[in-house]
């Protein structure tokens, strides 16, 4: 994954994005059509107030948005699950549920390069080859929760899907996480830069992005913590991952905070998560 490492980078980046990076990719048509069309399940509904903590907060008019969305994104995606697990409908549905926050109020691809879903029971065991050069260094076994591939796969760790998608007030959330990656990967690089609405857009995105991240690399570096999760100090990919987490499950701390990055996701979602926590 190609990482944006500076303010002249980022800037310089955005002469790459061109005419693809504003163009919306059309509905698949009929397809779409029939599958947003079909009855949604009240047994859906109910394991969505159970599991899912920001559809219980959601405003129905956005409920009613949600439930064609998934229908649409079950109808397309192909779920896997490894490691011994049986996938089941709650399964299935709770990730969808949270994956499609992330369309509601915007024309939905519904992540056009994600074909395949693979779920965990719980964390899973990564082997890692860190090499310097030519030179492998070390084979490392690493625990992880959920990556976002740009080869068509997501994988998620079930355990972690579930206690994060039930508590919507300690800024965790798996699957947005990982959903939030691969909106920025559609334009084939995941560099904090998914694609706006308007080319006109993005030079201001990226005054308002190097400004927060710096202000995270140095409140990390100084071992201080913010709304935003200090994972977000890795680069520019990962704090737009976790501050879309902040995003949606704190928001009135972070617009608070950090008002301009609010607004700039605000406008980008279409939606505004502080009016349903106060609601």
């Amino acid at each position: 994954m190609r990482i944006a490492s500076s303010r002249m980078e980022l800037l310089l980046g955005l002469f790459l994005i061109g005419a693809a990076g504003v163009a919306y990719y059309r509905s698949a048509g009929p397809r779409r059509r029939r599958l947003r069309a079909l009855p949604f399940p009240q047994a859906w509904c109910d394991l969505l107030e159970r599991n899912v903590a920001l559809y219980r907060k959601m405003p129905q008019p956005l409920r009613e948005q949600l439930h064609t969305h998934i229908q649409v994104f079950l109808g397309e995606k192909d779920f896997e699950g490894c490691g011994g697990l049986i996938l089941t409908d709650e399964m299935r549905v709770t990730i969808a549920a949270q994956a499609c926050i992330l369309l509601l109020n915007r024309p939905a691809r519904y992540f056009p390069g994600l074909s395949a879903i693979l779920v965990y029971p719980s964390a899973y065991v990564v082997n890692s080859n860190r090499r310097e050069g030519y030179i492998q260094l070390a084979d490392e076994r690493e625990i992880h929760l959920g990556e976002s591939w740009n080869n068509g796969t997501l994988v998620l760790s079930w355990s972690d899907v579930s206690n994060t998608a039930h508590d919507v007030r300690d800024g965790h959330n798996l699957v947005l996480h990982e959903f939030a990656h691969q909106l920025d990967q559609e334009d084939g690089q995941g560099d904090g830069f998914p694609i706006l609405d308007q080319k006109s857009k993005y030079f201001h995105w990226a005054e308002v992005l190097h400004k927060e991240y710096q202000h995270l690399v140095e409140l990390t570096e100084l071992g201080k913590k913010d709304v935003i999760q200090a994972y977000g100090a890795t680069n520019y990919a990962e704090f737009f991952a976790v501050a879309t987490e902040a995003f949606f499950e704190k928001p009135v701390l972070m617009h608070r905070k950090h008002p301009e990055l609010y607004l700039e996701l605000k406008d980008f979602y279409k939606l505004d998560p502080e009016a349903w926590h106060n609601s």
